[in-house]
């Protein structure tokens, strides 16, 4: 009884991961699958419409209006558009049931026929029910491709404004004029930030800082607190608590800890920011520099933690880097996260090419007089500086690593190798684009491909803490390393991580939007409309299918055949046909309810089918072989089989070819059609299991029963012979020469097969030596019968000189009799081939036993 509950609690976890899977699999299809309701089922305000389309069409044909005028009427259309898009189904039960009722009257008269007054005429009012009823709906669809054709417009001039801008050409900060001018501008920044300070020193703000000092205070010592102390014991906490956890939870402890490497830093960054601001010394040219501190806090620390974890020297790093090139990786790593907090606080508050500053504080926008280029010389020494970390931070991930430890971690090596060569090259070619007089362009270029390497780092650190998550749920961390669900997590960080990468080389919040819309709403394939809602009905529809094909199949395969009188074969093909048919009707019904109309494939399908008849049989044949294959799987990657004069391993399985890998290290393709039609010995399928067969011939007069012992302890000493089937040595049969016994064993795991055969004849030579038991061999005798009588040839034949007689001869024949020749040998002396054509008789014969050669 215990052992059945075991047995039924066994699948548990697989039933409720497979269970939370499907959950997941239904909220996001209910998140994109179903519309959301309409708002208000009547019909939109077509005058006010048409009033703010007309504006918008007279802005952008003008071509004067702002970016951010833009913007607030883009917004105003896509919110227009998103009720012209609910609009479009007004009405639809009622047009569904209108055209039911059509259709109940049958097919429209064809031109020149009639049909019964009464259905006409009831065929006429339906008819135009049925247009009063579509007419909101082709109003909203008329007024929704207009909203459209705006959105679209707006942002082909949004993408113009911004790649004039990139492409704008400043002054050569080579240039004397522009060094003076960086000079003079510098000056009158530093100036008016020492007269903020000096005016807010002085008087009522003076007296008011002496009552904030015990808040100033306050803010201070908590930020000193987090930036020294706190930073220091951060630091040293993952190692600790990553020590005291198990070891399927140590390296998920430790990545969960590490994280506040980037909260408590920035958060006493942010606390010492707080702390100058409450002093109110800081003005309108130096709030701005003040309030972007937290942000390139967060920027820097955020750089540091991940150089740390991506370059880690103590543990498994997600890439195998050499430890030189790891420590290489943290220095540029963090130096380039230096940088580009820099070059955020430079942008943002000091040197905007636009001449113009936001105060974060209040949101104002505060002219700046700094020209074009003074701003080109302040920028090129943060390029050139940024540039030559990028180009070493390439080279470190350009390194080949030690090694891979799985696929995965061996293609995200190759993925950052390639991103390690593109920021090779646009470090090179950013400092001269700076020098042209390209300052906008160099910058979009140079601190995006930085951010794009981080985040590509940032996927693949939280890849394995995916996997190591994955540890701590299977409490076992080998499993984990090879598991399906961290590859899929691992998988949809990928997919999440696309729009972040989008935004980081200029996309804007509204570009998203728009291509997310344009993605809901589907796109057209072959006169097919696929959306994620329609793949998502499709994915959800046909796991449901799936998983209730299993369960039909497995009630009855347990409960309906075991009491019908078909033998194995029936009932497994039985089995095998319910769940063909119940993956076509699962496939029918998915493709159904996803609403995806496959009848624009018809002609398509039917030139195929002609294809397909004529010249095409192979490859289908091969095709569906495969798909019998991949579902059946009587044939496994790693399978030791035999397909004709083909033997192997398995080493892959495609949908039109398998390919096996021979003993010779060849690869060898074979059509999937033959491993379906063809005789397969698949040795280790199911388990590793073999049995081998050693044939020993012994010489007559042995004891049998001594050689059946000694062969059976041989056998039972080797380590993969099974002892339950125990190995039996059978006493075969009289041989011509021999007495001839078999040994057959069965091997735990088949593969070792040669090696235990090749073991144990060396065992049986050994013994047999020691026991005494000779095993026979074949040898040849020659005698010459007729001497006297060989001519000339033949004493040439044998070796003997002209006229030198037969004891030469004879000397020679005697000479090869004392040499035995075993049976089977190719090679002959030629000499003795054609003495024996001219009267020599060879005798051939096995060993008796005793060595004196009489049996022949």
């Amino acid at each position: 009884m215990a052992a059945a509950l075991t047995a039924r609690a066994t699948p548990a976890p697989r039933r409720r991961w497979s269970a939370v899977l499907l959950a997941a699999l239904a909220a996001l299809w209910l998140a994109l699958a179903v519309a959301p309701p309409a708002l208000a089922q009547t019909e939109p305000d077509y005058q006010a419409w048409n009033q703010i389309a007309s504006r918008a069409e007279d802005e952008v044909d003008a071509g004067g209006a702002t970016t951010e005028t833009l913007q607030r009427l883009r917004a105003d259309i896509v919110s227009w558009r998103d009720r012209f898009l609910q609009a479009q189904s007004l009405n639809a039960p009622r047009i569904a049931t209108l055209r039911d009722q059509i259709s109940a009257l049958g097919p429209a008269p064809a031109e020149g026929e009639t049909e019964a007054p009464e259905i006409a005429e009831r065929r006429k009012e339906l008819t135009e029910q049925l247009a009063q009823l579509q007419a909101p709906g082709l109003r909203a669809v008329e007024a929704y491709s207009r909203a459209d054709s705006l959105v679209r417009a707006i942002d082909e001039t949004a993408r113009t404004r911004q790649a004039d801008a990139i492409l704008k050409l400043s002054p050569s900060p080579l240039l004397p004029s522009s060094l003076i001018a960086a000079a003079s501008e510098g000056m009158t920044v530093l100036n008016g930030i020492a007269g903020d300070v000096r005016d807010r020193t002085y008087g009522a703000a003076g007296r008011a800082l002496i009552g904030r000092l015990p808040l100033i205070g306050l803010y201070l010592a908590l930020a000193l607190g987090l930036l020294i102390y706190g930073r220091r014991w951060i630091d040293s906490l993952p190692s600790r608590l990553g020590s005291r956890a198990s070891d399927y939870a140590r390296d998920a402890v430790a990545f969960a800890v590490s994280l506040g490497q980037i909260a408590i830093p920035t958060a006493g960054a942010y606390l010492l920011v707080r702390a100058l601001d409450t002093t109110g010394l800081a003005g309108s040219w130096a709030r701005p520099l003040l309030m972007v501190l937290p942000v390139a806090a967060l920027l820097f620390f955020t750089g540091r933690w991940l150089s740390l974890r991506f370059f880690t020297l103590t543990g498994d790093p997600p890439i195998c880097y050499p430890e030189v090139q790891r420590q290489r990786g943290q220095f540029y790593g963090i130096s380039m996260a230096a940088a580009l907090a820099v070059h955020h606080i430079a942008g943002q508050a000091v040197l905007p090419l636009s001449g113009i500053r936001t105060d974060p504080g209040t949101g104002s926008r505060i002219p700046l007089e700094v020209s074009d280029a003074a701003a080109a010389v302040w920028h090129l020494p943060l390029i050139v500086v940024g540039a030559l970390l990028l180009f070493r931070l390439g080279l470190v991930l350009r390194h080949r690593p030690e090694h891979d430890a799985s696929e995965q971690t061996g293609y995200a090596g190759k993925v950052m190798a390639a991103l390690g060569a593109a920021a090779r090259l646009i470090a090179l070619a950013s400092p001269v684009l700076a020098v042209i007089g390209f300052v906008t362009l160099a910058n979009s270029i140079l601190w995006p491909a930085a951010l794009t390497i981080g985040l590509a780092m940032l996927v693949i650190v939280l890849q394995e803490f995916a996997t190591d998550l994955w540890s701590v749920v299977k409490r076992d961390r080998g499993m984990s390393r090879n598991a399906l669900a961290p590859v899929l997590i691992g998988f949809g960080l990928v997919v999440l991580a696309m729009p972040l990468l989008a935004l980081i080389w200029g996309a804007s919040n509204s570009d998203l939007g728009e291509a997310w819309t344009s993605l809901r709403n589907g796109f057209s394939l072959g006169g097919v409309k696929l959306s994620p809602g329609a793949v998502l009905t499709f994915v959800v529809v046909f796991t449901l299918g799936y998983m209730a094909t299993r369960v039909v199949q497995g009630t009855v395969r347990t409960s309906i055949l075991p009491r019908t009188r078909l033998d194995i074969g029936a009932k497994n093909a039985a089995v095998s046909g319910l769940g063909y048919v119940g993956i076509f009707l699962s496939a029918l019904l998915a493709v159904t309810s996803a609403g995806i109309d496959l009848s624009s494939l018809a002609i398509l399908a039917g030139a195929l089918s002609v294809g397909i008849g004529f010249g095409l049989q192979n490859i289908v044949s091969n095709f569906v072989s495969g798909i019998i294959l991949l579902v059946e799987r009587p044939v496994a990657v790693g399978d030791w089989i035999q397909v004709g004069q083909s033997q192997g391993y398995v080493k892959r399985i495609s949908v039109r070819s398998t390919q096996i890998q021979t003993f010779d290290r060849t690869d060898v393709i074979v059509p999937n059609s033959d491993l379906i039609s063809k005789e397969v010995t698949n040795w280790t399928r199911g388990n590793l299991q073999g049995r081998i067969i050693i044939k020993v011939g012994v010489a007559y007069g042995s004891n049998t029963r001594r050689v059946v012992d000694i062969l059976r302890e041989i056998a039972e000493d080797q380590p993969t012979v099974l002892i339950n089937p125990a190995p039996n040595v059978l006493f075969m049969g009289f041989g011509a020469d021999s007495l001839d016994f078999e040994i057959r064993a069965i091997l735990s795991d088949i593969n070792q097969g040669m090696g235990v055969q090749s073991e144990i004849r060396h065992q049986i030579i050994e013994r047999f030596a020691a026991e005494g038991i000779e095993i026979p061999f074949a040898h040849r005798e020659v005698r010459i019968v007729n001497a006297e009588e060989l001519g000339e040839s033949g004493k040439k034949a044998l070796g003997g000189p002209p006229g030198s007689g037969a004891p030469a001869a004879a000397d020679y024949a005697e000479a090869e009799a004392a040499t035995a020749r075993p049976r089977g040998e190719e090679q002959q002396d030629p000499r003795i081939t054609q003495a024996t054509s001219s009267g020599l008789e060879i005798a051939e014969g096995g060993s008796d036993g005793d060595g004196d050669g009489d049996r022949g």
